[in-house]
């Protein structure tokens, strides 16, 4: 039987952990599971954030698609299935379009004594809040609006789905409104679910993990000074946020797994509430706790036994790096992080560096020219020029945006290094090779070489990724690059 991860990823940070992690099992990183089932949970439609995030998860399913993957495939590219359980991979929430706080949870129609006891609980601010990009650094609004998710549509096909040895991860920050609010309210659902609901049983007792990431990042002043969010208050928000955690969450063994994320260097974004404004830059946090989700899924089921809803022994972890360089590179990490994700991110870059920078040259070869040839028709075609060409320009530039932040990661040169193509690695010396050819030259020799061992069963779509694994995969190899 197939097992199948369910990641819940909540608010702004959930999107950009579940993109991160896409990006990895692109590059082929392994990861113990059959399936990825991603659900995206905020109230924000139209978040940057979320819709980049879907459009190249749509990206990578229709490449994962048009690709097998037998014992005798020896491509990593792409292979983990990622599914669409429901539509647009995002539970809905009602109510929450063009509408105040205050009517939402129907203020004018509750008695004096209510009406008083939410003013205790809500500001007069927090009553007239609009919640069409979300709850804007407020978790008190969020916990009232986001309780609603256990009775929707989506939330019942996910219980319809949900199977034995499956497992659920949480992905979340604690210092916003959204992920600091529905992370607990999910895990209470989860755990206490309403027993009548299909496969509650199997779910009650699931491996579930999480990750909350603490602050990483701050936000600039707003063009009118006037800011809903107020980045000051991200750390008190999170120290409330751990003591909650603590008493209600690790207090209690709800969790198998529980990973903790943070920094101490903080960028800062330009001001957004939300909608098609909030488009953070890729960081390295988000990388990192994509291989938290990594890890989980690499963990036996024998240390991940619950009963009652109570994990049995509960697992914390936290991430700690070799250096604390603001330029991170692959040898700020330990051997650990290093062997899960250097050698299929050099691999994957080096094939998109090739495409942007040499294939135009190296068409006329003869690894281009075999019994199934890859032709004009090919490279004009839906497959490279609508989909794999739109995958390696999200990949590059995901990298570039994390090189850019002031606690970088910039583990690859990505300009164009024509006399130096191996060196791209920041950190790594190419070894030689007995060759006399160099540079591209060596690429196309590989190509060349490798095209004729290619299957001509395999569809042109299939060969052309099959042919460019292998090839990379044996220079990175020789070259000692990872």
């Amino acid at each position: 039987m197939s097992m199948k991860t369910y990641i819940f990823c909540i608010g702004g940070t959930g999107a950009r952990v579940m993109k991160a992690l896409a990006m990895l099992l692109t590059t082929g990183v392994e990861i113990n599971t059959d399936e990825i089932v991603p659900i995206f949970i905020d109230p924000d439609a139209s978040a940057a954030d979320l819709t980049r995030t879907i459009s190249f998860l749509r990206e990578y399913k229709y490449m994962n698609g048009q690709l097998h993957f037998s014992d005798d495939i020896k491509n990593r590219f792409f292979k983990t299935r990622i599914s669409e359980m429901i539509p647009n991979y995002r539970l809905e929430l009602s109510n929450t379009r063009n509408d105040r706080f205050r009517k939402y949870m129907g203020f004018d129609s509750l008695d004096i004594a209510n009406q008083a006891l939410a003013y205790m609980l809500f500001s007069e601010k927090n009553l007239d809040s609009d919640m069409e990009v979300g709850f804007k650094g407020n978790p008190n609004i969020g916990s009232v609006v986001l309780n609603q998710f256990a009775q929707s549509d989506a939330f019942n096909d996910f219980t319809n789905s949900f199977r034995p040895g499956d497992r659920i991860f949480i992905v979340s920050s604690i210092f916003g409104g959204t992920g600091a609010s529905g992370f607990p309210l999910l895990l209470k659902n989860l755990r206490g679910i309403n027993m009548s609901l299909p496969n509650a049983g199997n779910i009650k007792d699931a491996p579930i993990g999480a990750i909350t990431v603490l602050p990483y990042f701050n936000l600039a002043q707003s063009q009118d000074g006037t800011n809903d969010i107020d980045s000051s208050t991200f750390i008190s928000k999170a120290k409330a946020a751990l003591e909650y955690y603590n008493k209600n969450i690790s207090g209690n063994n709800s969790l198998n797994a529980f990973y903790y994320l943070a920094d101490d260097i903080y960028d800062t974004y330009e001001y957004s509430e939300g909608g098609t404004t909030q488009k953070n830059k890729a960081h390295i946090i988000e990388l990192l706790a994509a291989l938290a989700i990594v890890d989980f899924c690499s963990m036996d089921n024998n240390v991940l036994q619950s009963s009652k809803g109570k994990a049995l022994n509960p697992i914390y972890k936290e991430f700690g790096a070799a250096s604390g360089d603001e330029d991170m590179i692959f040898s700020s990490f330990y051997d650990d992080t290093r062997d899960i994700i250097q050698r299929p991110m050099t691999e994957f870059t080096l094939f998109c560096k090739f495409l942007n920078e040499h294939l135009n040259s190296s068409k006329s070869l003869k690894w281009a020219k075999g019994k199934r040839p890859f032709d004009g028709n090919f490279f004009n075609g839906n497959f490279f020029k609508s989909h794999l060409v739109k995958i390696k320009e999200n990949y590059l530039q995901w990298l570039d945006e994390m090189a850019s932040n002031h606690r970088g990661f910039a583990p690859f040169h990505l300009e164009e290094m024509k006399k130096d193509v191996f060196g791209f690695v920041a950190g790594v010396k190419p070894s030689k090779v007995m060759n006399y050819r160099s540079n591209y030259d060596l690429f196309d020799y590989c190509l060349c070489d490798l095209e004729p061992k290619v299957s001509n069963n395999l569809n042109t779509e299939e060969r052309f990724i099959e042919l460019f694994y292998r090839t990379v995969n044996k220079l990175v190899t020789d070259k000692k690059l990872a």
